[in-house]
């Protein structure tokens, strides 16, 4: 079995073409639609497209071995992020919708927004008919619960605008500490907009292994994200810090073979 991961895959016009994560996330899609529709498309500043490719290259090398076949896992960065897009394409076609950028809210999902506070902002999902009744009655706005209008998706989405200014009134008068205890009672999903520096103090992530400390090569003492998902006969774990380049060469060719003297002749090549 060989996975291969290239920009554009090993077939079609563009298969000859340089590829990297970014470009990806465009032809794939993504880029269009994120951001705010006053501005143009913006880039997301970590690598998902490569992250995504990796993703599907492991998926494809399961379904591989499953299928008890030797075979090339051919994985496209492009084709990986447009994996992800949902129903962009189904949208288009059966009645030419073009989703475009929509900044906090979710086009046709409501409400489900970026709401001020006090101290901030709150992220509040109360999109589903009983989570929006519960939602209603913790802000106190009983006209908008019993609406006949708003009671199932489709009608908040035709009043989107207002449901999120009732509860915008509610949230700016309050700190995100009150909303979201006041959200949790009334069982809302709701969440803070977390930078790394929360994430590295959340009592949860401590919980649930996902700040894990290892040694470096050099001697220093790092915090990396723990290992997912989480398997309960065989569970993950970090034995060792990531290799030196070129670290097991040795060791992987010796399980191979290789003996000292063919080894060293590889060395004074440069082959490896």
């Amino acid at each position: 079995m060989l996975v291969r991961i290239s920009g554009y895959g090993q077939t079609g016009p563009y298969k000859e073409r340089p590829g990297f994560g970014t470009i990806a996330e465009a032809m794939g899609g993504f880029r269009y639609v994120n951001g705010f529709p006053d501005r143009p498309p913006a880039r997301p500043n970590l690598s998902l497209g490569d992250t995504l490719a990796s993703l599907h290259g492991v998926i494809g090398a399961l379904m591989a071995l499953h299928s008890g076949k030797g075979q090339v896992v051919d994985v496209a960065l492009y084709e990986s992020v447009f994996n992800c897009m949902e129903s962009l394409l189904p949208e288009y076609d059966a009645g030419g919708f073009v989703r475009e950028r929509s900044g906090s809210v979710l086009p046709g999902i409501a409400p489900s927004n970026l709401y001020p506070c006090k101290d901030g902002h709150v992220l509040i999902a109360g999109n589903a008919d009983s989570l929006y009744q519960r939602l209603m009655t913790a802000i106190g706005r009983a006209d908008l619960r019993d609406d006949p209008a708003l009671a199932r998706n489709d009608g908040r989405a035709r009043q989107m605008e207002r449901i999120d200014e009732a509860i915008s009134a509610w949230t700016s008068k309050r700190t995100s500490k009150d909303v979201l205890a006041a959200m949790q009672i009334a069982e809302v999903p709701a969440g803070s907009i977390y930078s790394v520096a929360d994430i590295a103090a959340d009592p949860h992530y401590a919980a649930r292994g996902m700040l894990q400390d290892v040694v470096a090569n050099d001697g220093e003492k790092l915090k990396v994200p723990g290992i997912v998902p989480k398997l309960s006969a065989t569970p993950g774990a970090i034995r060792a810090a990531a290799p030196q380049l070129g670290e097991h060469t040795d060791e992987v060719l010796k399980e191979l073979e290789y003996s000292t003297a063919e080894i060293e002749k590889l060395r004074r090549s440069k082959t490896i």
